[in-house]
Parts: structure tokens; C-alpha cells; sequence
């Protein structure tokens, strides 16, 4: 054993000191900033870049609603609510169509009856994140919970009403993530502040709700899980200082695991909509520029009517590849990022006619990538040429501007807005087309652009939007 001297003592606790500012200085520069619990600071942080250069990305909404999977398919209406994840709560008003399937399909049965047949008896994380992968998506969103307060992980605070209590008895947020992180995803979790039927949210104190389930989990997933994405939702009953979100927030920018790369969304309070947060959500309302401008957005879609799995929903409910493709092409054009969900049966499989899509977006991805992946916005978004729309985006140093056309332009493409730097720089390419590059001349009307006979050009690229590499363009 060896005595220090008091000398010694005093030297080596000044120098624990030293260690220790120095370590949380780096800690500070790494995360960022020393980030407080209010909008104003908590909205300057900026936005890491990785989620911007990723585009796209798979929402998945599984629950317990996935096992009655019911709802009226259609448009969202005040009387009609298509989202099948909303099961429980339509089921509440005896007047909805909800509540007369269940009384002819399921008499007598509650809602929490429907848990453990949740059982996912054919789920494999691994095959899902390989679909994902295989989309051309960089990053999945997982519902940990919804508004039905059912965890899929196994919550402290959600006794008995968790994936690993009951059902499928298994972690299905760890699962996914280490499947998700190991097919080269970035993974996300989606987290509903309320809960419709807590009775502590219910009961006389409200507030107790935030501090007894809400926050303990929040930090729960954060530390166990470490996602990069936390998608906020549920919290249109309060402002966000009855959440507590700015104080958590600042936590999750300064001191959380995941404080370098983590990225929020909005619906973080009910005045906090398209105002603070990180990025912005457009969900029923298509974005204007009144609205989100420059600040960056995501639009979050299912391929049909619902998120949760809705077997009432039939082919003509659903979306199409080409419709898909030219909704992922416009909203990065506009600055905004693709979240197309899926909705997997109660037992685990993604039903046949998404995962088609998925494997259909990839292929046209696989192709188009450049002028998806890592894109910005250009001086012109679009432009209308025929019948066809032509949307624009740039290459991250702005050399080429990608001309994406949402119809087969024939022997000739016009384009007004693109000016060519000289007739020496300027180089236009067809991509996934041989030989390339093809033919341009220029006039004060625009750029107009050769295209070779084709006998096919569905072949080309399978789908109905076309890209154009143009480099060095004013």
C-alpha cells in the first residue's frame, strides 16, 4: 500500500480535474454545444448531416392493432378514420364503423384481449431489414409505442403491456435495431407522448404521467437503444413545457449516447408544430414554402390509406411504384425527405404487395441514386414541359443539376430553366442509358436535349420518371 503525502494528494486531484474539463470539453465540442431547455436554443442546433444526405426512409407501425388490422379505407374525414393503428380508440364511439365490426366479429372480446395474440410467430428482423435494404432506404423508423400505450420492448413503467410480458415475449425494438444497424440502416425509434387509456394520464394529475411512464421510458430507450432518429408524436393535448420536452431534449443533445448524431422531429408540444424541433413533419397537409421554407421536412406517407396493416384496404387503396417514386422525387426536390411506411401482419410479415413496391423503388434507386442520395434543392424545383413535370435537384457541389422527368420525353426534352456554362463543360447524360452522352444545343428558350430512338424505354429504368445528368449548368 502506498501514502500519498497531503502534496501529492492535492496534485493528483487537480490533475482529476483537469481531466475531467478536458474530457467534457470534448464531450461539449462533440455533441455540439452546451444546448439549454428552451426552443430558442434547442432550435439552433443544426441538423446532422446525415439525415439530410439520407432521403429515405421505412416508417413500420406494429402493435397490438395489428391483430384486428381493421378500418373503413379512404381518405382521413372527421367522421371516417382509415388509420387501422386508431383501432382501440374508434372502437370507443359505438357509433363508428368500428365498433359494429367488432360487436359482429369479436363479441365480447376487449381490446387488451387482442395482446397475446399479438404473437409474431413468423417475424424474422433479419429478413426485415434486408427488405429495407433492399428499397434503397437508409434509415427505419419503429413505432416502440403508440397511442395504445403497448411497448415493444420491455418497459418498467408498461407492466404486462409489452412485447416481452406478452404476445410475442420478445424485445422487438432490440431486435430490429441490432438487425437494422447490421444491414448498414440507421435505425430510429417513433414514441407517442400520451397514451389514450393510462389511468394516470386519465386520472386527476395528469402531470404524474410525464414523470411516472413518459420520461422514464423516453430515457430508457434512449440509453438502451441509442437511436438516431426520435420521433416525437401524441402531444396535441398540452404544450410541451406540461411534456417537459425542452429540458429532455437538452439532455439528449448534451449528455444522451447518441448526442452527436441523433435527429428530432416536431411534435414535441402542441405549439411546437412546424415551429421548433428539428426537422418538420408533413403528414395530411403538403408543405408550402409559407411554411417550412428552407427549414428541412420530411413527409411521412403509407401506401395506402392506413399506417397500421388495414385488411380491408385492397389493391386499388394502395399507392404504386410510379406513384411513390415520383412523391420520393418531389419532396427532395422541395428539400424534404421520404418516410414510407409499412405496415407488417400480426405475425410478423410484411405483406406481399409492399414488399414488391420496396424491391420496385430499389431497383429505380439503384439506378437514380445520385440524384436522390446527398442532393439539395436548385434555384428551380420544377418546371412543367408537355404533360410531364421535370423536377430538379443539384449535386452536393452543385457541378450537376439532375433533371427528373415524371414521362417518356420522346426524341426531344426542352428545358427553359437550365443554362449550360460553355459547350465545352457543359456534359448531358441519360442515366442507366448507353451510349451516353447524348446531344444538346442551347438557345435563349432553354436548353433542348437530343434523345436516340429508344424501342423501349420502359426497359430502361422500368419506371415513368427519367433522370438527366447535366453538369456545369448556371
Amino acid at each position: 500500500m502506498v501514502v500519498l503525502g497531503r502534496e501529492q494528494c492535492v496534485l493528483f486531484v487537480l490533475l482529476g480535474c483537469l481531466l475531467l474539463l478536458v474530457g467534457g470539453a470534448r464531450a461539449a465540442a462533440l455533441c455540439g454545444g452546451n444546448y439549454s431547455a428552451n426552443w430558442p436554443s434547442l432550435n439552433s442546433r443544426p441538423l446532422p448531416a446525415w439525415y439530410d444526405e439520407a432521403k429515405f426512409g421505412i416508417f413500420v407501425h406494429w402493435g397490438v392493432y395489428s391483430v384486428p388490422s381493421w378500418a373503413v379505407p379512404g381518405p382521413f374525414q372527421e367522421q371516417t378514420n382509415p388509420y387501422a393503428e386508431w383501432y382501440w380508440h374508434s372502437l370507443m364511439d359505438n357509433k363508428s364503423a368500428t365498433y359494429a365490426f367488432h360487436q359482429r366479429a369479436y363479441p365480447g372480446m376487449r381490446y387488451e384481449d387482442f395482446a397475446p395474440l399479438f404473437r409474431a410467430e413468423l417475424w424474422d428482423p433479419t429478413e426485415w431489414a434486408r427488405i429495407f435494404a433492399t428499397s434503397g432506404a437508409k434509415y427505419v423508423v419503429l413505432t416502440s409505442k403508440h397511442h395504445e400505450g403497448f411497448t415493444l420492448w420491455p418497459s418498467a413503467q408498461s407492466w404486462n403491456w409489452n412485447s416481452w410480458d406478452i404476445g410475442p415475449r420478445r424485445d422487438i425494438v432490440g431486435e430490429l435495431s441490432a438487425a437494422v444497424k447490421n444491414a448498414g440502416l440507421t435505425f430510429g425509434l417513433y414514441y407517442s407522448l400520451f397514451e389514450w387509456y393510462n389511468p394516470i394520464y386519465r386520472g386527476p394529475r395528469p402531470s404524474d404521467y410525464v414523470t411516472q411512464v413518459m420520461l422514464p421510458q423516453l430515457y430508457d430507450l434512449v440509453n438502451t437503444y441509442q437511436p438516431s432518429i426520435l420521433w416525437g408524436d401524441g402531444c396535441l393535448d398540452y404544450p410541451s413545457s406540461f411534456w417537459q420536452t425542452p429540458a429532455f431534449l437538452s439532455w439528449l443533445y448534451n449528455e444522451s449516447p447518441v448526442c452527436e448524431n441523433v435527429v428530432v422531429n416536431d411534435r414535441w408540444g402542441n405549439e411546437t408544430l412546424w415551429k421548433d424541433g428539428g426537422f418538420f413533419v408533413s403528414e395530411l397537409e403538403w408543405p408550402s414554402p409559407d411554411k417550412f421554407g428552407d427549414h428541412k421536412w420530411e413527409d411521412c406517407t403509407g401506401m395506402g390509406y392506413s399506417f397500421g396493416y388495414n385488411r380491408m384496404e385492397n389493391a386499388s387503396c394502395y399507392q404504386s411504384p410510379t406513384d411513390l417514386i415520383t412523391l420520393l422525387v418531389s419532396t427532395v426536390a422541395q428539400g424534404g425527405n421520404l418516410l414510407l411506411d409499412v405496415g407488417p401482419s400480426s405475425d410478423g410479415r410484411i405483406p406481399v404487395v409492399m414488399e414488391s413496391t420496396l424491391v420496385k423503388i430499389g431497383e429505380w434507386l439503384r439506378i437514380n441514386g445520385d440524384a436522390i442520395y446527398a442532393s439539395n434543392k436548385w434555384r428551380v424545383n420544377s418546371e412543367l414541359v408537355g404533360n410531364a413535370t421535370v423536377w430538379y435537384t443539384a449535386s452536393s457541389n452543385q457541378s450537376a443539376v439532375y433533371a427528373l422527368v415524371t414521362e417518356w420525353p420522346g426524341a426531344e426534352l426542352h428545358l427553359k430553366n437550365v443554362v449550360p456554362s460553355s459547350s465545352s463543360t457543359t456534359v448531358v447524360t441519360l442515366l442507366g442509358f448507353s451510349p451516353n452522352p447524348l446531344k444538346w444545343d442551347y438557345h435563349f428558350a432553354g436548353l433542348t436535349i437530343t434523345i436516340p430512338p429508344i424501342s423501349n424505354p420502359s426497359q430502361l429504368q422500368a419506371f415513368a420518371v427519367y433522370v438527366f445528368k447535366i453538369t456545369y449548368v448556371k
